[in-house]
């Protein structure tokens, strides 16, 4: 049972009649969802699919998402998630670096794909979902009646050596795919046990035995990922970890965010275990929390057990506003596409944690820059290593691969560039990222990929991008730029309008400050760290 399919087939046998997937009040069974994902996954074959075939998935939070996910795992191929914020450019680069042969969508997406499906010879199977948006793409398989059409596929075996992959993004701003072993994986997922006070199933009969106790006692988890299923936390903690304990997913549309109605489906829900991105989510829906239900009662947060962020920083004093409204655990996870490092958890009887602060996983270590491991309480600053679920590298990038992922000691870490000190009682403090990823509500910007869009206004000449801190996001995108000799400044509210459909719109600048002459060191390397202070002072920014 090293492998998703596996660990999902093994819970729909054991508990076939429980819900495995809700979105807008539609259940489906475990029995319903496995075999729905058995058609698909016999028209992937059907299409000449085979085992590491590449199935993109461009969605929105639904339970098609999820049965798409399956099907390519049932035939051993490989899910590629699509961020649907990307515009045409973007998709391209994705779709051709992954090596994608089926997608999966939307059909509010139908025109972006129709723009560039001849660019993506590689790219042989559409399959649409109907959205309601009344869009569509010549040629497409239209989901329900594919589905309903075709037979289910049957059960295989499956090797725990299978790749599964993320798409992230790079040091270029470019995704890059970064390649688990299945059976890595479900392992490292089955810590989701453990934050129960549940031992983790070790066999295929263990693990049929907890579900249906799990089922029996009514104690089965429903999951809320409340960001998207695109990204790891969401898919990984919001919808997978849930899975493997048998439980339930429920999805809301996340077109827009709206934390009252995170909080409506909570209670409608009976939810118990809820996935967020930091203060991004937990300010606004705190916020949703002292406002109340619009007919002035309070929500009812009784069933929830359990909330678990990673991805963007969530501060202490937010924690403490939201287990005012609930007594559940927050769980503050520490982690990166390349692997987990640690954890912080906080509740109504425990002590409060520190922002920034987790406890280190036992595979996990600070070394210095020369592979010396940092000594607890030494004040020494290193980069914090993953020695566990070790991804086994970047698709199609053997020299990033390298750098991340090295071996020290005998033993296999993942870099991902987070660096950290680690106090006396063996406390990790995170300090943040080396490089100049700038992290705004759990999207990782590159600046160098907005700096070229920003110069192909033919009124700028040189530009630099930063984050600057943001209440809400962690970080806002800021552009510093000067225009060119001779040409018109352009007003910021109608520059920004023009960067609309060039890059995708979490990575446009929310304000454009322009200066005489961009600061640069004298071999033409950019100066972040002036234009971060020029940008604090001209925004006033402490």
């Amino acid at each position: 049972m090293h492998h998703f399919a596996d660990i999902w087939e093994i819970v729909a046998d054991a508990v076939p009649d429980a819900p495995a997937l809700n979105h807008a009040g539609q259940s489906r069974s475990w029995a319903e969802y496995d075999e729905r994902s058995a058609r698909l996954a016999q028209v992937f074959v059907d299409h000449g699919l085979k085992p590491d075939s590449k199935v993109a998935i461009c969605s929105y939070n639904c339970g098609e998402y999820m049965e798409a996910q399956f099907a390519a795992f049932k035939m051993r191929g490989v899910p590629i998630n699509v961020n649907y914020r990307y515009f045409e450019e973007e998709l391209i680069y994705l779709f051709d670096n992954a090596d994608v042969e089926a997608l999966v969508f939307e059909a509010s997406f139908a025109t972006r794909i129709a723009a560039i499906r001849d660019k993506l010879p590689k790219l042989k199977l559409f399959v649409e979902i109907d959205d309601g948006s009344g869009d569509h793409l010549d040629g497409a398989l239209p989901y329900e009646k594919t589905l309903g059409t075709a037979a289910p596929m049957e059960r295989i075996e499956r090797s725990p050596d299978d790749i599964y992959m993320l798409y992230t993004g790079g040091t270029t701003g470019m995704p890059k795919g970064v390649m688990y072993r299945h059976g890595d994986f479900t392992e490292g997922l089955k810590f989701m046990y453990e934050l129960r006070g549940l031992p983790r199933p070790e066999s295929a009969e263990q693990l049929t035995g907890m579900v249906q106790q799990l089922a029996g006692l009514g104690a089965a988890p429903r999951g809320l990922p409340a960001c998207p299923l695109m990204h790891g936390t969401g898919m990984w903690l919001g919808a997978m970890g849930p899975h493997v304990l048998g439980g339930c997913v429920v999805t809301v549309s996340n077109k827009h965010f709206d934390p009252a109605d995170l909080w409506r489906v909570t209670e409608e829900q009976k939810i118990t275990d809820m996935a967020i991105v930091g203060d991004a989510f937990a300010k606004p829906m705190l916020k949703a929390l002292q406002g109340g239900k619009a007919d002035g009662g309070a929500f009812d947060l009784s069933s929830l057990l359990i909330m678990i962020s990673s991805g963007v920083m969530f501060t202490t004093d937010v924690k403490r506003g939201l287990l005012e409204f609930g007594d559940f655990t927050i769980v503050d996870a520490m982690g990166s596409t390349e692997g987990s490092m640690g954890m912080s958890t906080m509740n109504r009887q425990s002590p409060e944690s520190s922002t920034a602060k987790f406890q280190m996983n036992e595979t996990t270590k600070v070394f210095t820059e020369d592979g010396r491991e940092v000594e607890a309480g030494s004040g020494e600053i290193g980069m914090i290593a993953n020695g566990g679920m070790t991804p086994v590298g970047y698709f199609k990038d053997e020299e990033k691969s390298a750098a991340t992922f090295r071996v020290i000691d005998g033993h296999r870490y993942s870099f991902p560039g987070d660096f950290a000190k680690v106090e006396a009682d063996g406390t990790l403090v995170l300090l943040g990222r080396g490089s100049q990823c700038i992290n705004t509500g759990g999207e990782k910007v590159f600046p160098e990929e907005v700096e070229e869009a920003v110069k192909a206004h033919p009124s700028v000449y040189d530009c630099l991008v930063v984050g600057v801190p943001d209440e809400r996001f962690g970080e806002r995108v800021i552009a510093v730029l000067s225009f060119r000799e001779g040409s018109d400044a352009v007003e910021g509210a109608a520059f920004i309008e023009w960067m609309h459909g060039k890059i995708a719109g979490f990575k446009i600048p929310r304000a454009i400050l322009p200066v005489k002459e961009v600061q640069r060191a004298a071999n033409g390397k950019a100066d972040y760290k002036w234009a971060k202070q020029t940008a604090q002072e001209m925004l006033q920014v402490s």
